[in-house]
């Protein structure tokens, strides 16, 4: 059964047995409103009445919404319900978001006194709100969460409302295509599906680009998030040198990423955690995987996630993920995920926490929201992050061989000096690079750029420029070559390789045991 369909088989099971409180916890009130009145039609309660009130509209009939009485003040509908309760059987009234429901205050007082008089005559009070109720009120009667629309009614609502526009429009969707976009749509509500699909069809036309498009769409109703931070990507963000068996793994995990699993027992890619050298591109390959995906990019900050209070950080770590969820298909990016995970051995017990809440996230969550997990610090990682299955693959991005390193100057060079390196000089380049990360090289290429500018043009530069600054730059496996060489023999053995291979191995040494991923054609 879809939410809807159980939501309504329980409230139909609470108003039958007459509980006097009925707790409707829902931020879609027109939906509850549905689904209340779905329930009082039902032809064994023509004889019920029910009762309805809210702020704007005061207190009114459920089934023919004309109004009741003039005082339109909680108090007054409540002073009504009481001497309904009083009067009659099988009264029910319905109050709409009232104030106050948290905790023990004289509005829930008074609606649990209300409660007490309708359980002596059968009657119902039934609270839609999307605020917890307080446990004094709730405990004399049941509740039900009326989640947002599962991917099958939110195929739906779809449905209907393709219906309502074929022959006024071209439609070029198939089945295919909605059962699709009601999978981008989870997280949204009934009404923002309906502005969203209304957007697109007032283009005059539903085309099959439209479907991909609808996570564009879905971002903006979440510009403003608590826990996570949208990244605007730059166009000089789209292209990753080298990292070839990365790239590979990701281009088949696209198709995953947008398929239509009903009926299937997989689930969607969850995402993939990056460690090895600091400078190699793991942070950019977050950001390229986006735009090639047409993925709106989300950024987790772990440290801004701590809190000073107790269970603050969980709290906001736990806020940061459901909305994650709601927001999906999205990549969402965890640079340096290790300093967030740090201090396990600590008293307060947070980080421990955090990283329970964060594997149950990994292992659970159904929501096509692709985690890039970055970490330079391997040995902060918590062992069972690193277990099979948490992630779909563990990969080490290590320095770039010559291969990749011919890549990525090619890319730099074409960016920061708007030209195409000659064959000799890119070889030259290449080995004067030996041991670079590929954000020195692009430190080494903006300088050269930047000299031409200054300059009036590359031409007028010294042929030994671009060579010199090469050859003058120190790279991070020179400044700190036993932690960057640790990291690289941890990788070597524990991960899969990012790039065509480990480089770095000297020649004719014994190659250490590792994964090896293979790729079918």
């Amino acid at each position: 059964m879809s939410n809807y369909a159980e939501s309504l088989h329980h409230l139909d099971s609470y108003i039958s047995a007459r509980v006097p409180v009925i707790g409707m916890h829902t931020i879609e009130q027109q939906r509850a409103l549905n689904l209340l009145r779905e329930a009082a039609a039902q032809p064994r309660r023509s004889s019920m009445p029910f009762w309805i009130y809210s702020r704007a509209t005061g207190l009114r009939d459920l089934r023919t919404n004309s109004p009741v009485q003039d005082d339109r003040s909680l108090t007054g509908a409540m002073d009504f319900a009481a001497s309904q309760f009083n009067g009659r059987a099988n009264a029910t009234v319905v109050l709409v978001d009232p104030d106050h429901l948290e905790g023990d205050s004289p509005v829930t007082r008074h609606i649990a006194e209300l409660a007490r008089l309708a359980d002596r005559n059968m009657g119902s009070i039934v609270l839609i709100t999307d605020s917890p109720i307080w446990s004094g009120l709730q405990r004399l009667g049941m509740s039900l969460h009326l989640d947002l629309p599962d991917a099958d009614e939110m195929y739906q609502i779809l449905s209907r409302f393709l219906a309502d526009h074929r022959g006024h429009i071209p439609i070029e969707w198939d089945e295919d295509d909605a059962r699709r976009a009601a999978e981008f749509l989870r997280g949204v509500t009934e009404a923002e599906c309906i502005n969203l699909m209304a957007t697109i069809a007032a283009k005059k036309a539903i085309k099959k680009a439209d479907v991909v498009g609808l996570a564009q769409a879905k971002d903006r109703i979440f510009s403003d998030l608590t826990g996570l931070e949208r990244v605007q990507l730059r166009e000089s963000d789209y292209t990753v040198g080298g990292l070839t068996s990365l790239r590979a793994w990701l281009r088949r995990k696209h198709q995953l990423m947008h398929a239509d699993l009903r009926g299937l027992e997989l689930r969607p890619p969850r995402g993939v955690l990056l460690v090895g050298v600091p400078g190699c591109g793991k942070s950019l390959s977050a950001k390229a995987i986006a735009h090639e995906w047409q993925l709106p990019l989300y950024r987790l900050d772990m440290g801004s996630i701590h809190g000073k209070y107790l269970g603050e950080s969980e709290g906001r770590f736990r806020e940061a993920l459901a909305m994650a969820d709601r927001v999906a298909p999205c990549v969402l990016w965890i640079d340096e995920i290790e300093k967030g995970l740090a201090g396990r051995d600590d008293g307060t017990g947070v980080p421990q926490r955090i990283i329970g809440q964060f594997l149950f996230w990994l292992q659970e969550s159904q929501s096509r929201a692709f985690v890039v997990a970055t970490a330079n610090d391997v040995r902060s990682l918590p062992p069972e992050l690193l277990r099979k299955g948490r992630f779909d693959e563990l990969f080490f991005v290590d320095l770039p061989d010559g291969q990749d390193r011919k890549e990525i100057i090619d890319l730099y060079y074409r960016r920061y000096l708007r030209s195409s390196p000659d064959e000799t000089q890119l070889d030259q380049l290449v080995d004067l690079s030996e041991g670079f990360a590929g954000s020195d090289i692009e430190s080494a290429l903006h300088e050269v750029g930047a000299e031409a500018f200054l300059n009036g043009g590359a031409d007028n530069l010294k042929p030994s420029f671009l060579p010199d600054t090469f050859a003058n730059t120190v790279p991070m496996s020179r400044v700190n070559p036993e932690q960057i060489e640790e990291i690289r023999a941890w990788g070597r053995e524990r991960a899969v390789p990012a790039g065509r291979s480990s480089a770095g191995a000297a020649p004719g040494a014994a190659q250490p045991v590792r994964r090896i991923l293979f790729m079918d054609d």
